[in-house]
């Protein structure tokens, strides 16, 4: 990237020319007190950045320029969010207040203006607080009252997006990450779905650089042939809208590198098998009681003319999308012999694909909107002010719930008298129960779907017919948040077991107070920690639990109290005694020792080792990308780079990344592993530990091969030097005879 060298004339010009071109696209939306409102947030905003520049060396103000005019030209916003766009770094990086913005532009302004500004990292003295996990949690607090919050923090990470070539490499990769977590899932989630697709090409550039630049060549190299197949097989199409009078504009578009190479992934197969790289679009005006039939009339021209894959046919226009995608699509097989996907849809409904959230408002303001549409995305913000009721949430887990709440995929059911309720996919039927009623919930054991009885912890699917099976003695349990997905679900089942647990405190507190008398013991706070540290009972609420249940004996608790000194080492000889039949008294003592080290110790000091310790879930090796996480103290975990779970604990800790990389002296052999997957014949074992062992001096761990109808498929957990290694032998193995497909596992 080359240098930027500051002209403070023709960055004046710039600053102007740019304000300019902002105030011409929203001249015709604003009225002229407006307008001089939006001219006061730019003079304010000029003067309060006057002196800082971005990591480019461009002053700061290009940014929040920018920002105002991708919320105003690309998420179609108003005056409001154009002023909070200018203003957005104003309180976070300046000396200018919350109070100073709310006295000048009013308290929205303010509000909205609090809910982008990030928390103080050095307000935040806990090193187990995830930063961004709390900045994230605020935004979605605001967001919750005024969704301009998300919707303008969207536009500030799309130009932090494009400009992020300027950023230092750890600092790309810890944005990139939270980028491809949080904040292109929710743009999904409120329809922006150019946005949506713009962050994650984005976010793959930097966390899977290699991939990003394959796909992109293979696009470009494409490009021609591509054009001429979309010209061919529009034309007929466009010949029978003119005969029949319907007038659409015909479009096509390519999928966004990050969805070909998802594609790609989960279903294993090269650039050239994904066949709905690109798709064509027919977008018509009409009223909107003319919609429906329109897209149909186009859809029976389609299907007339081309073969049609049923199985890839979308209804989308009787059952939208969560956030209020309508349109039609069929994928048929051109001339060429290429599938090519078509989508049909009317211009409301074209703006609100695009545009989403802002769009959808724009035409329910004017009435255009069917009402059966209009709480799409009212209900998910319900959702997540229901995850909001809970106070106490820890950051994290908070964010783990809205994820859940951001997937599109839902599930309709129905109840035993025909009610339908949509849950979110991989809903159950404790979700289900919840959802009816929290005391259905409460006393759910089980339930009847299409008549046939299942577990709480049931997956539903979409038609089931679920009636609730309940039991008067069953109380809700920690263990059933890991069997429900909604948030309503989860704050109900907390405050049932909260409740609960309560009732067994007051038991076993009663029942306490009468062994402390009868052994003659003081009831008090000191006496009763005493207890349940002898006993080794962490859990408070197991505690009470015990004892309430009668659990723990006034024996036992006499031993503690009376016997204190011998115990531990009473209980001791008593395994001793029962098993030295089988075991010798060292052997005894060494398994002591695991368990209970403090009965022998003879001193508490030790030293802390910092420990390296390798992910399980991607298994680097030497020569790959990684990045180390200080997971405690003591500790540092490597993945690689482009791991998911490295990329989503990036998002979170951002603040305890570690630097990382091998060292070339490095000459340890990794535990790595690769699966194989062919057709069967005589000599095919032998040839592939001829590969690995002889030609390659490999060091196998194990091999797994197994034949089914004449398809081999196998693993082999290898010890490898490096990356280098292992990529050489993955592509000599794949020009073995009958050898279909080689992969590294974790990849």
């Amino acid at each position: 990237m080359s240098t930027y060298v500051p002209d403070p004339e023709l960055e004046r010009r710039t600053i102007i020319k740019k304000y300019k071109e902002l105030l011409t696209i929203m001249y015709d939306r604003t009225s002229k007190e407006q307008r001089q409102n939006i001219r006061k947030a730019f003079v304010l905003a000029v003067n309060a950045h006057s002196d800082m520049r971005r990591r480019s060396g461009e002053p700061y103000i290009y940014h929040p320029i920018a920002v105002a005019k991708i919320v105003c030209t690309e998420i179609n916003l108003g005056t409001t969010s154009v002023i909070c766009a200018l203003l957005h770094d104003v309180v976070e990086d300046t000396d200018y207040t919350l109070e100073d913005i709310k006295n000048i532009f009013g308290e929205k302004v303010a509000k909205i203006i609090d809910g982008l500004t990030k928390i103080d990292v050095l307000a935040m003295n806990d090193e187990d607080i995830s930063i961004q996990a709390e900045n994230f949690k605020k935004i979605l607090l605001s967001m919750s009252e005024d969704v301009r919050v998300i919707l303008i923090k969207l536009a500030d990470r799309l130009h932090n997006m494009r400009t992020l070539d300027a950023m230092p490499s750890e600092k790309q990769l810890k944005i990139a990450s939270e980028t491809a977590y949080f904040y292109a899932p929710i743009a999904h989630r409120l329809g922006l779905y150019s946005i949506k697709s713009e962050l994650e090409d984005f976010a793959m550039q930097y966390t899977d650089p290699a991939a990003y630049q394959m796909i992109s060549s293979k696009l470009k190299e494409s490009e021609s042939e591509r054009k001429t197949l979309i010209a061919d097989f529009v034309k007929p199409i466009q010949e029978k809208l003119k005969e029949k009078g319907i007038e659409a504009e015909m479009s096509s578009r390519v999928k966004s590198i990050y969805s070909i190479y998802q594609k790609m992934k989960k279903k294993g197969i090269p650039f050239e098998d994904v066949y709905d790289i690109f798709a064509v679009r027919f977008v018509f005006d009409s009223d909107i009681e003319e919609e429906k039939p329109i897209c149909w009339a186009i859809y029976t021209i389609v299907t007339e003319l081309y073969r049609t894959n049923a199985e890839r046919e979308r209804n989308f226009l009787t059952t939208p999308k969560p956030n209020g995608y309508q349109a039609l699509h069929v994928t048929a097989m051109s001339n060429s012999g290429k599938w090519i996907e078509v989508q049909i849809r009317s211009k409301r409904m074209d703006e609100i694909a695009e545009n989403g959230f802002a769009a959808h408002y724009k035409y329910k303001e004017a009435n255009r909107t069917p009402k059966e549409y209009e709480n799409r995305v009212e209900d998910w913000l319900q959702k997540i002010r229901e995850i909001l009721k809970s106070d106490d949430v820890n950051a994290v887990d908070f964010l783990s719930e809205v994820k859940l709440n951001l997937g599109l995929k839902e599930v309709i059911v129905f109840t035993p008298k025909g009610d339908t309720i949509t849950l979110p996919a991989g809903a159950t039927v404790l979700d289900f129960a919840y959802e009816v009623h929290s005391e259905l919930g409460n006393k759910c054991i089980g339930a009847k779907v299409n008549y046939s009885i299942v577990p709480i912890n049931h997956v539903l699917k979409n038609g089931d017919q679920v009636e609730i099976i309940t039991s008067k003695k069953q109380k809700p349990k920690v263990e059933w948040l890991n069997a429900v997905q909604t948030a309503k679900a989860k704050e109900a089942i907390k405050e049932g077991v909260k409740i609960e647990q309560y009732k067994e405190y007051m038991r076993g507190e009663e029942q306490l107070k009468d062994i402390f008398r009868n052994i003659g013991v003081k009831y008090n706070s000191q006496n009763v920690d005493k207890l349940q540290n002898k006993l080794k009972i962490s859990s408070s609420s197991e505690f009470w639990h015990q004892l309430a249940n009668e659990k723990i004996t006034q024996e036992q608790i006499k031993k503690v109290f009376f016997n204190e000194d011998n115990f531990d080492l009473e209980e001791f000889q008593k395994k001793i005694t029962d098993n030295k039949e089988n075991r010798t008294l060292e052997e005894l003592i060494d398994e002591e020792l695991k368990i209970n080290p403090e009965i022998f110790m003879l001193d508490d000091s030790f030293s802390k080792i910092r420990h390296i310790s390798i992910a399980n879930c991607c298994k680097p090796i030497p020569g790959d990308q990684v990045v180390g996480f200080m997971v405690s103290k003591n500790e540092i975990m490597v993945h690689r780079v482009n791991c998911p779970q490295a990329i989503e604990q990036m998002s979170k800790y951002g603040n305890r990344i570690i630097k990382a990389r091998w060292r070339k002296e490095q000459a340890i052999a990794f535990l790595s592993g690769i699966k194989i997957v062919g057709f069967d014949r005589k000599g095919l074992l032998h040839d592939l530990i001829e590969i690995i062992s002889t030609k390659f001096e490999v060091n196998m761990k194990s091999i797994n091969l197994e034949t089914k109808s004449n398809v081999v498929k196998g693993t082999l957990m290898l010890y490898i030097e490096n990356a280098q290694v292992l990529d050489s032998l993955i592509k000599t193995l794949s020009e073995v005879d009958n050898i279909e497909k080689v992969t590294r596992i974790g990849f």
